[in-house]
């Protein structure tokens, strides 16, 4: 071994540093600098993660106060650790801010002095978390404003801002709070699926980039800072950060599109989207069991949740109508039916197994409902149930209902009148598009009264010319139940039943009809199971459904089935055939001749549809590569970022040296010691870690003899001594050393040493570099 590398001399705070470059007294001010900068790239980082928000919850004032608080929490922090708090104290003072913020702002009438909690404040805070969650669990996007969502919304941003703040500035983990920052920005788009926010996204990147490289800067010795200034390495980072927004801003659009859940919700099982945006539930690949049910009646009845009356042209809205109380009989209410019309009557028991939502599915006309337990109430416009304070999942219940028979003759004689005359019912935007009320006028030019009309529009969709399609709304752009959306349906003639149920609703309001559309379920699948002698049906999520009503005075609201080869339509028996008789196409409500087939994308397919005898072969054979093989080497362009930044810093270390910078030299050594694993402390000395690296992992003696002595000469001799100019030597002995030490390493190590080299997040003489179990000897 070189007689170099066996003396030396005193141990310099500064080993890697010139000495023109030595610091000189410390000054605190750089430092306090330099965590202000993190506080603020924080802070964005937070900022930035809020406003994927913005597309659930309508804007309001949660906004402001969920940035006012994180605001004032982190620079309740930053001023802390400046008067040199413990972390510990630095996390109570924050944690006590939160909660007066929280109690001030929200809670106040229970509190003390408007900002110290009670007993009474926890409980109130306890039931407006619950009502929050209730209403996250079924409500649809984007949310409205209520105080139960912003003080979750708000108290949850200042929780994040605590934990991040401990996590940066304390723990100095700043891609771990990254990465929490990030998921966090996630779940909203996961909730609610939607094109790409490219503003939220950037800004979210810029801020996460510079937090980073704040928090790493400030870690870095004042010599780190001047040879990567002076090596271009933060104009380096801002391109490579440029470059990985533009990569994700191009490949996210080749990415398959998530697929949602039935509604949204935090709760257990599916949820119903009342807002009519039923084709992303039924465009899903994987179906799951929502009900099971058995029933009196000779078949499984359709299942309703709640009615849409009011169409503003772009959207049917729920009816938001007076409740009243259920009692414990459940009883809803008589029905409004004269009395010469036949009422049959049916038991249903459903069992909910696997439905997170706020009305409990139940027949039409439903006359009494038993067996809820919880808050609910019943609301008899459209006679359903609803719950104040829970949901349906896990709920049992028996549900009476009385049907209305009519004859065909009696139907007939009468007219589809609404005897509430509510306007919303017969309501038509000022710029319905023409094609509906001149299609309607054709298709039921030829019918005597009200329901022969109806039936002639119902035969009409049934008909050859329509087709069950999901994909074609899609592709067409008109995946909706709209106006404009209706009128592109009736032009293409392909859509699901949305598109089904919305066009009859509106063709019939142009005739001057009452309608609403029902939000429920389509009969079960019958399954070899039974119970009292009564089939139990099965209905999975793929049966979610939407179907028009029409009123007609005396008799109620009747259901109609225009979607095409779904169920029965409906029709009604002559008085000369005898009541009850099975087998009659005599029922009310549209009932299923079959159970709809489902087909790869997890919804009901058309008989007609060419797709719904399609083998799996043939399945995958038309799946198109290009979306996934534009993913696939997204994802590798993405891994083989790591490697192109370190090969960029290594050549900028290169070219340094081979201009007689040693400091660069000696640091193109120490990165590849920390790349292939080896322990780079701050605590040993350049001679001491070049003997090290000699004797424990085979690295060349006479080269890093010549780099400990250029780093040592640069370290401790005089300016004059200390320019001196060593040729190619040490940039020749560098690269040297470097190879010795990946060609010693273990494969593995040597793999990640350039797949995943970590000197590009561990710099030399840091915590991380310093290596656990590392073996360092005394020199």
């Amino acid at each position: 071994m070189s007689s170099d590398l066996r003396t030396r001399p005193q141990a310099d705070p500064h080993p890697a540093l010139s000495y023109a470059q030595r610091p000189g007294p410390v000054d605190e001010n750089p430092a306090r600098r330099r965590d202000l900068a993190v506080t603020i790239g924080l802070f964005a980082a937070l900022v930035s993660a809020l406003l994927p928000v913005l597309p659930v919850v309508q804007p309001g004032g949660w906004m402001l106060g969920a940035v006012i608080l994180a605001g004032l929490i982190l620079a309740a922090g930053y001023l802390a650790r400046r008067r040199r708090i413990p972390a510990v104290g630095v996390s109570l003072i924050e944690a006590a801010l939160w909660v007066m913020f929280m109690t001030g702002v929200f809670l106040n009438s229970t509190a003390i002095l408007w900002v110290i909690p009670t007993l009474d404040t926890f409980a109130e805070v306890s039931a407006l978390v619950d009502r929050a969650v209730i209403e996250i669990a079924n409500g649809s996007a984007p949310l409205d404003v209520s105080p139960s969502l912003s003080i979750l919304i708000v108290g949850a941003m200042g929780l994040l801002a605590i934990i991040v703040d401990h996590v940066v500035l304390t723990a100095r983990m700043p891609l771990l709070a990254s990465v929490g920052i990030i998921a966090v920005s996630l779940i909203p788009s996961i909730a609610v699926p939607g094109d790409l926010d490219v503003m939220a996204f950037v800004l979210l990147a810029a801020s996460i980039l510079f937090l980073i490289r704040a928090e790493t800067s400030s870690r870095v010795p004042p010599l780190a800072r001047a040879v990567e200034r002076s090596a271009g390495v933060p104009a380096t980072a801002i391109g490579i950060g440029a470059i990985a927004v533009i990569v994700a801003l191009v490949a996210t659009p080749l990415l398959p599109a998530p697929i949602p859940r039935t509604g949204a919700g935090v709760g257990n099982g599916p949820g119903i989207d009342a807002s009519l945006q039923l084709g992303d539930d039924l465009r899903r690949p994987i179906e799951i069991e929502v009900m099971r049910v058995r029933t009196s009646g000779s078949e499984a009845p359709y299942l309703r949740a709640t009615t849409l009356s009011r169409f503003d042209g772009a959207v049917w809205e729920p009816d938001n109508v007076r409740t009243e109380p259920l009692d414990r009989d459940g009883d809803l209410g008589a029905l409004d039916i004269d009395d010469d019309v036949r009422l049959v009557e049916s038991t249903t028991d459903v069992e909910v197994v696997n439905l997170a939502s706020i009305w409990a599915p139940i027949p039409y006309p439903a006359r009494s409902v038993t067996g809820l337990e919880g808050g609910w109430v019943r609301v008899p416009y459209n006679r359903t149930v609803v719950s104040q304070a829970g949901t349906a999942q896990g709920q049992q219940y028996e549900v009476v209902a009385d049907t209305p028979r009519p004859t065909l003759e009696q139907i007939r004689a009468t007219s589809a009148d609404s005897a509430e005359q509510r306007e919303e019912l017969t309501a038509l935007p000022e710029d319905l598009p023409p094609v509906i009320a001149e299609t309607a006028a054709t298709v039921t030019a030829g019918a005597g009264n009200d329901y022969d009309a109806l039936i002639a529009l119902q035969r009409w969709f049934r008909g050859s010319e329509f087709r069950y399609s999901l994909s074609a709304p899609v592709e067409e752009g008109f995946d909706g139940s709209g106006a404009e959306a209706v009128a592109s349906f009736l032009e293409v003639k392909e859509g699901y039943c949305i598109h089904f149920a919305s066009a009859f609703a509106l063709m019939a309001r142009t005739l001057d009809m009452p309608t609403r559309i029902v939000v429920g379920y389509l009969p079960g699948v019958p399954t070899a199971e039974r119970i009292d002698d009564e089939t139990v049906y099965s209905v999975p999520s793929s049966l979610l459904h939407a179907w028009p009503e029409v009123h007609f005075q005396g008799i109620g609201w009747i259901g109609f089935e225009p979607t095409n080869g779904l169920g029965n339509p409906t029709s009604f028996l002559p008085a000369s055939v005898a009541p009850g008789q099975v087998g009659a196409p005599g029922e009310t409500d549209p009932q299923p001749s079959a159970s709809p087939s489902t087909g790869p994308s997890g919804g009901p397919l058309d008989a007609e549809d060419p797709r719904a005898g399609e083998t799996a072969g043939d399945a995958v054979r038309m799946v198109n590569p290009l979306p996934t093989l534009g993913a696939v080497l997204a994802i590798l362009l993405l891994l083989a970022v790591p490697a192109l930044v370190r090969e960029v810093r290594r050549r900028q270390l290169a070219a340094a040296a081979e201009n007689g910078d040693s400091a660069a030299a000696w640091m193109t050594v120490q990165d590849a010691a920390i790349d292939v694993g080896i322990a780079v402390p701050a605590s040993e000395s350049p001679r001491a870690f070049a003997a090290r690296l000699v004797a424990d992992h085979g690295a060349p003696a006479h080269e890093l003899g010549v780099l400990a002595r250029a780093i040592e000469r640069a370290s401790y001799a005089s300016s004059a001594v200390a320019g001196y100019w060593h040729g190619n030597d040490v940039a020749d002995a560098a690269a040297a050393v470097r190879a010795a030490l990946l060609r010693t390493a273990p494969p593995a190590r040597r793999v990640l040493a350039v797949v995943a080299p970590r000197s590009l997040i561990i710099r030399p003489g840091s915590a991380y570099a310093a290596g656990a179990g590392a073996r360092v000897r005394a020199r």
